[in-house]
């Protein structure tokens, strides 16, 4: 043991932290006797001599032994229940003489004060340390004192405050609450994993599927299977081992940290750890919580593990507050576990104050938590939030999977040291995985685990790590942290081998593992294994006697309606927390309610108001069920949330299910009302109060069974796309089998029983019954047949169905029963069905939402496009890994390669640098001075950059930093001219010149997010940039070989064919990292490089590899700025030059670093700052020393000391010189030439409309899914119509026929339109800044290549309709035509969709539109309300301007033009004649002056009676809809009009958002000016 290092106890937090015994104690085989005094509240002073002795190889310690003191006596020592060796430790305890003013600041801890934790790990002997009298100290004092989190020595101040935290937190885990608690007694703490493998499927790489796998797929699957056999014909991946033969244990109190390369099976060790076995093939070995294995810890004691993914999963719009109040309100033990006398929100109340204390969160408290989208609280603080969330869970065993992401290093140690907290008080196992670990963040572990290629490199107690690796033959280079040495060891470019060791050391994982398992470290593992297990006897034993019928299970902690009633509240609080959305969904459901009453205008009480009555009805069913489709997005965006809460056992997914449908009560109904009330009365519907109430009960319970619908759909399929197929085809059949659209007597054997499994049916039938029963329709014109001279109602009838001869009136009743064999006796039955039909959805919804496993674990995957894939990995991918040896990968990284000997090496740096001397080299300098920058902020402005000066200069690596939101990213952004909002002010000059046109293209900027298109490949990503970078005067091969270069430069030879892919199947992130730097170097950037973060996110290694590489660049002569975060000393070591930013956007220090960062340092010293010591982070200390990101910070401003020092006098002095220098050099040509865009417009056009067309050959899940939609809508509607025939009623199927095609837009467009904007996003965020190609390039791509896949599905879509409904009867021309209007359906879709998306800042407003624009253009074309009935102010205007007005008629006319009708039995108006005259004398007239129908001659046995046709033929029925046969090429020029419009505005709106100037901003300004 490293006696000298400082412990965790002493330096890491003011006072340390309560620590606690650990296994590292097992190899110090010797007894310490310590001395302390023990500072208590207003009782005397306690000084307590504790002999520690070692029993069977375990030092025993304070932990193990509870005193309560009380009035100044000792109470005899008691062992705890989780530690029976404590008995081996004696105890003397001596009263001092009380010390003046120490009180306490609160009452209630007077009765209870526990003895300090012992340190983790014993230090030499220490002398009795006397405390200093303590203050009167309040909780918020000690707090703010941790609050500086500074690392200050161990002393007597730092002591008290020690106390306080534990005095805070023994309020939650103290001595009297275990006493009391029998949920504390009952822990399962510790674990231990022997022998434990972890078997996954998987190759790690795979190749990239085009559309034409889809035709190609058969036949190579024959070929396979006639040549390799079945099992590599299916291609099933092999089983292989993630994690072989792990060995350990994790005592309670102890930290284990993770370490290994992404990929190595940090992740899923850590899942294991935790027990999430989903989504791996096999677990062996064993793992044992507290002596209970896994199985039964599953089953029973799910709520006392808990595994914290890498992202913080919160609701975003509820408070830091309602977050918490919810974890503790699920996780609030029973009276049993309570103190005596403490209710549930005394426990609430009183946690929820201790753990905001202790995290520093108690001012976010009101914030809210945020996300990407929504204001809230910052990383650090959302981090923390998540800490608390496990804290509450009171689990026994915690894993933490990489979640210091995104944080910086002092937000880090932060989150550490409160995991530190937690797993000490809490006696609690806990296991962190880590990249870019600090030392201080090292100094806080108990053990730590190597990983490498799922192999064991080491397991032990953490400062023994460090001393095995240098035994083993390595070397730690001088300032390395322990951490990242330990990481380096595993990578072959990155480990330092000691001189004289090269053929001694072990290289692959596997001689790695093989090298441990032989070491003395390996068997000491095993004796810690092995005494620990011997504790765990009498744990067991005292576990057992203490458990009751509460505590034998511990899955959920608050029977299941307390979770409903929890869940329901929160669920509230969500709803309420987003009132924008709620109050614009409100708002628009009233707005279009207004515009279909409006449509449905006061009907009239005759037989001409009877079919659009029925359509009103039908409209308000089908609008309110389909808002429940918006339900489906937010169940799969709350389904990880969700998921966490389930791993964290705060509820069952059930009740879940259960509290939503709760919370939509009220909320649907308010909807419902709203809709309902609108168009109820605007349209005339029966003026009951029963009927109108009865109208509302209807269709709030429709609308809450559609929703449960769509929530079970959600809870089912595992992902949105799977859903959306599903509900596609649902939405169909619940539209067409309402009854509405084709009457039950129409519709076909074959899919007829679907209306009886169509919930919308039977509301649609109360509906119906509830408005007809009681209606009489007066019979009017044109419906009274015949209307001639002297017909008097006797001999007249009406042609709507359930009319009798000689009545000029219509019963509703019957009309609703001859039409749709609808009654009124069915609506209470129907009202049952329809909650039958809500409890089974709600049911499978509980279901589903239970089978659902959490955090699956799976491997990663490289996809490589065929043809480019690595000659060692083709074979195994062809036969799903079946043949040969294959080198597996978790993670797609680099295979395991064998190191090189010397001579490859030198051979690597040799080519190396021949190929740098190739990169393009720069001698411009860049400058910049005065820069400002002013944005507007809450009503006044505020200034985010002041007076920033500096330069960067070629063959330097400048390094631009400072604490987070200090303005690195934003000077960033300002110096690379990309700043679109606010003022920017300031010189910016290029070798003493103004800065030319071609400035953006001529700069290489790499952004923190990697942003690619995922389908290209590295090589492909590199050449397109290339090709439209470098200037046109260079050669197409010469761009493309210097390209190989950069590949090259960039050891990417490997993944050179593999394609870019999104996060999880595609490059990992280091390789992500080093394409975008590849992307930026092929465009030969001649004046300098900007990188934003370049290191975030990567493990030290990676980030290494990373900086290591920038030098080389540097050193070949490009002049680069980067905006790093927080870097190790070694990364730092690398820069030549800084610019370091406090808050408020001043400058601090601009100039040279000097070797080991000497120049900085002085400078820093020699102005009043600190002194740095030898062995610290001179990145950590200077940000220490301005005060960085400390916000009790009383020194001096160090902005005012750097504008007054000698060193900006100088800066300035050398920058006029330089500019002086350089103002006469000849600038090349390039930048010269002052274009915009490196190439012509036709080269940037062609280049991209390729790239697009290339991509969407590479998405063949995109693809096939428009051609499954237009495949399986295409067939629907043919068998749904099939064979029409020439009734009237068939005649009106045609109608609805050709309306159906119309209504398969919008889920076309919900497709097409994530397509178009990931697509813009990647112009928008990189490509655009860059000035790769124009916004017409990208639009006229956009545009181009949805044409061909749309025509296509078109006539895909054609054939599986036309030829089923009337086609095989219409050849020649009318099928032709009807194919014509097809491909404009077609390209108005695809355009109207775009252009909708063109002008929608995001997703989520693209595809609100998308309905309410849909609803106009459907609500006006004719045929929801004939032409002839629509109000004239609708009439007058909207009818023209709606573009399927025009789609309709042409179909419609072409469909039934010259189509004989013969009516069918029911269909004829039947009524007798006047004497003297017969059926055609009397009925001729009538069908001259109308130009409508025909008559027949029938007899009913002994009347004579005529029959009454409506429509002699197609055209006339047509006629009846404002549709004209002449019209029809009319309405085809209007429709391209209409086509052409659409793709103006995807044009018009994209040269807005990019290069357009909005001509009212800055309007308000000028004005002002003018008035002055």
């Amino acid at each position: 043991m490293d006696g000298g290092r400082s412990t965790p106890a002493y330096t890491d937090v003011p006072g340390g932290f309560p620590e606690t015994p650990s296994s590292n104690s097992l190899y110090d085989q010797y007894a310490t006797s310590r001395e302390f005094s023990y500072a208590t509240n207003q009782e005397p002073s306690t000084s307590v001599t504790r002999t520690e002795h070692v029993r069977g190889g375990t030092l025993m310690s304070s932990t193990q032994l509870r005193n309560s003191y009380v009035d100044g006596t000792a109470d005899t020592s008691r062992p705890s229940e989780a530690s029976p060796s404590a008995s081996g430790q004696t105890v003397t305890a001596t009263p001092a003489n009380p010390t003046p003013g120490e009180s306490s600041s609160d009452e209630s801890e007077r009765t209870e004060v526990e003895p300090r934790f012992e340190p983790i790990k014993p230090t030499a002997d220490q002398p009795n340390i006397e405390r200093k009298s303590s203050t009167n100290r309040t909780e918020d004092d000690l707090i703010r004192a941790l609050t500086r989190r500074r690392s200050t020595a161990s002393g007597a101040e730092s002591e008290e405050e020690h106390d306080e935290v534990e005095r805070l937190m023994s309020r939650m885990f103290g001595q009297a609450r275990q006493q009391q608690s029998e949920e504390e007694k009952t822990r399962h703490a510790g674990v231990i994993f022997r022998n434990l493998t972890v078997k996954g499927a998987g190759l790690g790489a795979s190749l990239q599927p085009t559309v034409g796998d889809i035709f190609l797929g058969l036949p190579r699957f024959l070929k396979n299977l006639l040549t390799k056999g079945p099992k590599a014909a299916t291609a099933k991946p092999p089983v292989r081992e993630l994690i072989s033969n792990f060995n350990g244990c994790v005592r309670p109190g102890e930290i284990l940290l993770v370490l290994g390369r992404p990929g190595s099976g940090c992740t899923t060790f850590l899942k294991t750890f935790c027990n999430q076995r989903a989504g791996f093939e096999d677990i062996l070995g064993d793992v044992t919580y507290g002596g209970t294995d896994a199985k039964r810890m599953a089953k029973d004691f799910r709520g006392e593990i808990i595994y914290n993914p890498e992202d913080d999963l919160h609701y975003a719009t509820l408070t830091v507050k309602h977050t918490l109040t919810f974890a503790l309100r699920t996780r609030t033990p029973g009276k049993e576990s309570r103190m005596e006398g403490e209710s549930r929100e005394d426990y609430v109340r009183e946690f929820l104050r201790v753990a905001a204390k202790l995290l520093w969160i108690e001012h976010t408290m009101d914030t809210k938590v945020g996300n990407e989208y929504v204001r809230g609280v910052s990383g650090g603080e959302r981090k923390r939030v998540s800490i608390a969330e496990a804290l509450i869970t009171r689990a026994s065993v915690q894993g933490w999977d990489n979640s210091s992401k995104g944080l910086d290093a002092s937000t880090a140690v932060e989150y550490l040291q409160s995991l530190r907290a937690l797993t000490n008080m809490a006696q609690v196992s806990t296991a962190v995985s880590l990249y870019q670990a600090g030392e201080s963040l090292y100094n806080l572990v108990d053990k730590v685990l190597l990983i490498d290629n799922g192999q064991c490199l080491y397991y032990g107690p953490s400062d023994r790590a460090k001393q095995y690796f240098l035994d083993l033959g390595f070397d730690c280079p001088e300032r390395w942290t322990t951490a990242d040495f330990l990481t380096s060891v595993t990578d072959p470019h990155e480990r330092s081998v000691r001189r004289g060791w090269e053929d001694r050391i072990p290289r692959s994982a596997q001689e790695f593992a093989n090298s441990y398992r032989q070491s003395e470290a390996y068997q000491l593992n095993l004796e810690d294994i092995k005494d620990y297990e011997a504790q765990l006897e009498e744990q067991q034993r005292a576990r057992g006697e203490n458990t009751s019928k509460k505590t034998e299970k511990k899955n959920y902690t608050i029977p299941f309606h307390q979770q409903v009633i929890a869940l329901t509240k929160r669920q509230a609080l969500i709803m309420l927390g987003d009132k924008a959305s709620l109050i614009g969904k409100w708002g628009g459901i009233v707005f279009q309610g207004l515009i279909v009453g409006s449509l449905f205008y006061n009907l009239p009480n005759t037989v001409a108001g009877a079919f659009t009555r029925g359509g009103v009805l039908f409209f308000i069913l089908l609008f309110n069920a389909l808002l429940a489709l918006a339900e489906q997005t937010s169940a799969f965006a709350s389904k990880p949330i969700l998921l966490k809460h389930k791993n964290f056992s705060f509820y069952r997914p059930a009740a879940f299910t259960l509290a939503q449908t709760v919370v939509d009560i009220p909320l649907v109904f308010i909807q419902v009302t709203l809709f309902d009330v609108i168009i109820y009365w605007m349209a005339g519907l029966s003026a009951t109060p029963s009927q109108f109430f009865i109208s509302i009960l209807i269709l709030w319970l429709v609308t809450m069974t559609t929703y449960s619908f769509f929530r079970a759909i959600s809870a089912v399929f595992k992902t949105l796309d799977d859903a959306t197929k599903v509900t596609g085809v649902a939405i169909q059949i619940i539209v067409v089998y309402t009854g509405y659209l084709i009457p039950p007597s129409s519709m076909h054997p074959w899919f007829s029983w679907l209306r009886w499994i169509n919930w919308l049916q039977y509301g649609f039938e109360c509906l119906m019954a509830n408005e007809f029963y009681k209606l009489e329709l007066e019979c009017v014109s044109p419906y009274l047949v015949p209307q001639v001279q002297g017909a008097t109602e006797e001999y007249q009838s009406c042609t709507l169905l359930g009319s009798q001869p000689g009545s000029a009136t219509v019963l509703g009743a019957d009309y609703i029963q001859q039409s749709f064999n609808y009654t009124r006796a069915h609506l209470w039955r129907n009202f049952g069905f329809l909650w039958a039909f809500f409890g089974f959805f709600l049911v499978i919804a509980m279901i589903g939402m239970e089978s659902m496993k959490p955090n699956a674990g799976g491997a990663a995957v490289t996809v490589f496009k065929r043809g480019q894939v690595p000659k060692d990995l083709q074979k195994s991918i062809e036969t799903g890994g079946r043949n040969g040896n294959i080198n597996d990968e978790e993670s797609g990284q680099n295979r395991e390669k064998i190191a090189a000997t010397e001579e490859v090496s030198a051979a690597q740096e040799r080519r190396d640098e021949e190929a740098m001397q190739s990169v393009a080299k720069n001698e411009t300098v860049f400058t910049f001075q005065d820069v400002n920058y002013t944005i507007p902020y809450q009503g006044g402005e505020k200034k985010l950059l002041q007076n920033v000066q500096g330069f960067v200069r070629p063959g330097k690596l400048t390094a631009l930093m400072g604490a987070s939101g200090a303005g690195k990213t934003t000077l960033l952004n300002t110096l690379a001219q990309r700043i679109k909002f606010g003022v920017v002010t300031g010189n910016f000059l290029v070798d003493g010149r103004p800065l030319p046109k071609s400035f953006q293209r001529a700069t290489g900027f790499a952004e923190q997010l990697d942003i690619h298109q995922p389908t290209a490949t590295v090589r492909e990503a590199l050449q397109f940039s290339a090709l439209l970078r470098q200037p046109k005067e260079v050669s197409k091969r010469e761009k493309y070989a210097y390209c190989e270069t950069i590949i090259d430069l960039l050891e990417m030879q490997d993944i050179a064919g593999a394609t870019i892919g999104k996060v999880g199947e595609g490059l990992n992130a280091e390789q992500r990292k080093r394409l975008t730097i590849g992307v930026e170097l092929a465009s030969k950037p001649e004046l300098l490089m900007f990188l934003d973060e370049p290191t975030s996110g990567l493990d030290s290694g990676a980030a290494f590899n990373i900086v290591r590489f920038l030098r080389k660049l540097a050193d070949a002569g490009q002049a680069i700025l980067c905006t790093i975060h927080q870097p190790s000393a070694v990364l730092f070591e690398i820069f030549d030059e800084l610019i370091l930013l406090k808050s408020g956007g001043c400058v601090v220090y601009a100039g040279e670093l000097g070797e080991d960062s000497q120049t900085m340092i002085k400078y820093f010293e020699s102005n009043g700052g600190p002194k740095c010591p030898p062995d610290v982070n001179p990145a950590e200390w200077m940000l220490d020393a301005i005060g960085a990101g400390n916000p009790d910070y009383k020194g001096q401003d160090w902005g005012d000391v750097w504008l007054h020092s000698k060193n900006y006098q100088e800066q300035s002095r050398e920058m006029a010189q330089m500019i002086e220098r350089r103002r006469n050099v000849q600038l090349s040509k390039n930048i010269q030439d002052d274009r915009e865009y490196a190439m012509p417009l036709w080269t940037q056009t062609t280049a991209v409309v390729k790239r697009s067309f290339v991509a969407y050959w590479r998405s063949p899940n995109y693809i096939m899914g428009k051609m499954i939609l237009h495949i399986f809508t295409g067939l629907f509607n043919t068998f749904t119509f099939w064979n029409l025939g020439s009734s009237t009623i068939d005649m009106q199927s045609h109608l609805f026929s050709i309306f159906m095609n119309l209504t398969i837009a919008p889920p076309l467009i919900q497709q097409l339109q994530p397509a178009f904007l990931s697509s813009r996003n990647i112009f928008q965020s990189r490509e655009n800044n860059s000035k790769i190609y124009s916004w017409f390039a990208w639009t006229t791509a956009a545009v181009v290549v949805e044409i061909p896949y749309s025509i296509v599905a078109g006539a895909i879509y054609y054939n599986c309709w036309w030829w089923g409904i009337a086609g095989h009867s219409m050849t020649g021309f009318p099928s032709g035509f009807i194919f014509l209007c097809i491909v404009l359906f077609e390209l108005y879709y695809v355009g109207f969709g775009q252009a909708i998306a063109a002008f929608s800042p995001n997703d989520l407003l693209a595809s609100l539109f998308v309905p309410l624009f849909f609803l106009f253009v459907v609500s006006f074309c004719g045929v929801v309300v004939p032409a002839a009935q629509l109000p004239y102010f609708w009439h007058s205007w909207m009818y023209w301007l709606t573009p399927f007005h025009y789609l309709m008629e042409a179909f419609l006319a072409t469909a039934v033009h010259n189509k004989p009708v013969l009516c069918t039995d029911n269909e004829f108006a039947k009524f007798p004649h006047p004497d003297g005259l017969n059926c055609t004398t009397y009925v001729q007239p009538y069908i001259e002056q109308t130009g409508f129908g025909y008559v027949n001659t029938t007899s009913n046995g002994t009347t004579e009676l005529c029959e009454y046709c409506q429509y002699a033929n197609g055209d006339q029925f047509a006629r009846q809809f404002s549709v004209y046969y002449e019209n029809i090429w009319r309405d085809f020029g209007i429709l391209c009009g209409f086509i052409a419009f659409n793709y103006i505005v995807i044009y018009v709106s994209t040269y807005l958002r990019f290069r357009g100037r909005n001509p009212f901003k800055g309007l308000p300004t000028k004005i002002k000016q003018k008035k002055v």
